[in-house]
């Protein structure tokens, strides 16, 4: 299986005992969800927006033995698409940062 990360950042995938298992870096095609922010209401200074999610950009069509790493809301956004997972869950560091992720996630 090859993965290939569309995210803008490397993606560590972390085993259960926080073993780096797999460092994917960019590749520099980015998939994106097209997201329209419209403002609803403001109360007391505070501007409140409700976002609505369009079209997913960046994806390429499906090839047999590949899977590509897109956010979860790309992926959440492509419910019919088995090739696409993303990252799992967020591992930090002692200072706080992430360091990597719990494996990756799949559309099921």
């Amino acid at each position: 299986m090859t993965l290939t990360n569309l995210t803008p950042h490397d993606v560590v995938v972390l085993d259960a005992t926080n073993r780096e298992v797999v460092r994917l870096p960019p590749t520099g095609t980015v998939a994106r969800c097209q997201a329209t922010a419209t403002l609803v209401e403001t109360v007391d200074d505070v501007a409140y927006y409700v976002t609505t999610y369009g079209a997913v950009t960046g994806v390429p069509e499906p090839m047999d033995g590949v899977r590509y790493v897109v956010s979860m809301l790309v992926r959440s956004a492509c419910p019919d698409r088995h090739d696409l997972c993303s990252p799992g869950e967020l591992v930090r560091g002692l200072d706080g940062q992430p360091v990597g992720c719990r494996g990756l996630v799949l559309n099921g």
